[in-house]
């Protein structure tokens, strides 16, 4: 998640297990805790090399193998130097403990992917049913943040923040009950088009949780598709495009390769440009906006050769522009779906490749 909802969030969860008279402390101390584990994008800005600073983002210091250590080390030589810590210890280590293990339970609900059990070799967690970006999750815990640190003492304060917890944590249930809707819906798209077995995931799309992207591997490329849950009715239609496969087959020995393939799930694009083989992180943009694009390979004398280190490219960003169009699809349905919906007994056709 962001890093404003990470403070608030924080802030939150240790306020309400410290004891009372020291929830102020408490929530500077839950805003610093829950930032701890961001801070590993430091070093990694350091290397040169792209795929490694993304990859290596939400490991170790996002890992529940090594959380309850650095946990206990804080907890510990905090309770030697006496005060708050010392007067109230099972208290304040639970408020510690607590507050470090949520921030990569939370981070695991995006899409980005979470190392949650770093150093075992296993993909990154990604259950994706929350943007990473969300202003209506960030709201709760803003509020009880807020109404907390005003009234201090007071019953008020531990009601608002319990509030605070069960208004965000609700929201991540809606968020996965949504998802689940959504993969309901394309699973049946996905195979009336001879598509059930296609690696496929969702992600909602920027600041809310009503309109959905669901994208599925075909073996020329991939193909997406958007659900809303308010406006859309009948069978998902998708859009087709094309990847260079035989570009990304020749190139999958490749370290980088092999690390973006490891850390995506295999959701990528090849594509060649200038020369060089562009892989593109289906994940996180739209077609044809994506956040994360590397140049990992470039064509010489009939082979692919790696580059070292891979390039990490910035195309001419549009998705800004589109935020309206967003807002809008949420509400209306396209008129194509419409129709189509309108069919008894129809099935959704993907479109044209592009």
């Amino acid at each position: 998640m962001d890093s404003v909802t990470h403070l608030f969030y924080g802030g939150v969860i240790a306020a309400a297990i410290a004891p009372k008279q020291d929830r102020r402390a408490a929530l500077l101390a839950g805003m610093a805790l829950n930032t701890l584990p961001d801070l590993d994008v430091l070093p990694l800005l350091l290397s040169d090399d792209p795929v490694l600073r993304m990859t290596c983002h939400r490991a170790a210091t996002h890992s529940w193998l090594v959380l309850p250590l650095l946990a206990w080390a804080i907890w510990a030589f905090f309770r030697r130097r006496g005060g708050r810590v010392a007067r109230a210890p099972l208290r304040w280590w639970w408020a510690i403990f607590a507050c470090l293990m949520a921030h990569p339970l939370l981070d695991a609900f995006t899409v980005y992917g979470t190392q949650l059990l770093w150093p075992l070799p296993l993909p990154p967690v990604m259950w994706s049913s929350l943007f990473i970006v969300d202003p209506l999750f960030t709201l709760p815990w803003l509020l009880a943040f807020v109404v907390a640190w005003l009234a201090r003492e007071k019953p008020l304060a531990q009601g608002a923040l319990l509030a605070g917890i069960g208004l965000g944590v609700g929201y991540i249930g809606w968020s996965l009950l949504a998802k689940w809707s959504v993969e309901r819906a394309a699973s049946r798209a996905l195979v009336a088009q001879g598509l059930a077995d296609a690696p496929r995931f969702s992600v909602p799309m920027p600041f809310n949780t009503l309109l959905w992207q669901v994208t599925a591997m075909t073996p020329d490329g991939f193909v997406v598709g958007e659900r809303s849950l308010v406006a859309d009715r009948g069978p998902m239609r998708f859009t087709a495009y094309r990847s260079d496969v035989q570009a990304l087959k020749a190139v999958q020995a490749l370290p980088a390769v092999r690390r973006l393939a490891w850390f995506n799930h295999g959701f990528m694009k090849a594509q060649v440009r200038d020369g060089a083989l562009v892989l593109s992180d289906l994940r996180m943009g739209s077609e044809p906006d994506y956040t994360f694009n590397f140049a990992v390979a470039r064509h010489v004398d009939g082979r692919w050769q790696a580059l070292q280190p891979p390039r990490q490219l910035r195309f001419p960003w549009q998705a800004a522009g589109r935020l309206g169009d967003v807002w809008s699809r949420i509400w209306r349905q396209p008129a194509a779906d419409q129709a189509a919906s309108g069919n008894s007994g129809g099935t959704p056709a993907a479109s044209a490749s592009k």
